[in-house]
């Protein structure tokens, strides 16, 4: 399975600062453990998104000063990270790995960014973390190669994809479902495709019934010709910004059930890790590595080009 990593580009943020960066390295190195001992896992550079997929998303003026450091304070507040050379490269990377890893799935079944997720930023705007949005400017990319005519995002991490919803409103080539908290991150939230907001507290097994709806549902409507999805850690019982309930084992029952359905529909993943703040950088690791490894062992058959359903 080709993995895209993107912690090779450094993210500089101020001593303190609360975004875990560290775990991307942490679960590189714990993938290339498993990689030595035999797993099927290849890690691969990702390229620099380029303006013209940038483009087919975000703004042109937002891109610009993103690039060119002009963002306003109160942009640089809502990102919630401090504008730097190093954050532009590292955006780009992160939205090219979740680029490369949607072309890879189209041939190999199943693909994955050891990063993204990056799920609030919307066309004119980043937030929460988030520069430009990694899967959106991956599911136009591939609508542009003439690679897949429809698109399927469902996103799994805990705080609802704000950013997503507002970029594919009222386009129904994209599919956008979110599995959220729903008095969590962000107050404001557009409405996508599909909602599914959960109480605080959740456990494995409401967490996995509502999951299992949603993703059935969603399959049905979409009719998508490619999976991307975010598999975020963050709706784990010990993450300090989730206030859900679910386990480790919880959180492998719900990437088990993703991986299986799109492979019951015949339809190609790409994964991207999203959300993750555990205080134990480690448990954070354990869960995205458990999900990288479990992908391994699912192969969607290749797809022929758009218009299968």
């Amino acid at each position: 399975m080709r993995l895209y990593p993107c912690d090779r580009y450094p993210l500089p943020l101020p001593v303190g600062h609360r975004f875990p960066i560290d775990k991307y390295r942490l679960l590189r190195q714990r993938l290339e453990t498993h990689a030595a001992a035999g797993a099927p896992l290849e890690f691969i550079e990702p390229h620099a998104a380029t303006a013209d997929e940038l483009l087919r998303v975000h703004d042109r003026d937002y891109v610009g000063r993103v690039l060119a450091g002009r963002l306003t304070a109160a942009e640089v507040r809502r990102i919630g990270f401090p504008w730097s050379r190093e954050l532009v490269e590292r955006s780009l990377r992160s939205t090219g790995a979740a680029v490369d890893a949607a072309a890879a799935a189209l041939e190999e079944g199943v693909a994955a960014s050891l990063a993204g997720g990056t799920h609030h930023a919307g066309t004119d705007f980043g937030e929460g973390y988030c520069v430009f949005n990694d899967t959106a400017v991956a599911a136009r990319e591939l609508q542009a190669r003439g690679a897949v005519e429809r698109v399927l995002i469902l996103d799994c991490d805990v705080h609802q994809g704000n950013g997503t919803a507002q970029i594919f409103a009222g386009d129904d080539t994209v599919f956008t479902m979110s599995i959220h908290g729903e008095r969590n991150f962000p107050l404001r939230k557009h409405p996508g495709s599909l909602d599914v907001p959960l109480e605080d507290g959740c456990d494995d097994a409401s967490y996995l019934a509502a999951l299992r709806q949603a993703v059935d549902e969603s399959l049905d409507r979409a009719r998508a010709d490619l999976v991307l999805y975010i598999a975020g850690a963050d709706p784990y019982a010990g993450d300090r910004l989730g206030r859900l309930a679910v386990s480790k084992q919880g959180l492998l029952a719900r990437d088990r059930y993703v991986l299986a359905a799109a492979r019951g529909a015949d339809l190609p993943v790409a994964i991207v890790c999203g959300g993750g703040y555990c205080p134990a950088i480690e448990s954070i690791v354990d869960i995205h590595a458990a999900t990288m490894l479990l992908a391994t062992g699912f192969s969607a058959a290749r797809r022929a080009g758009p218009g299968r359903r």
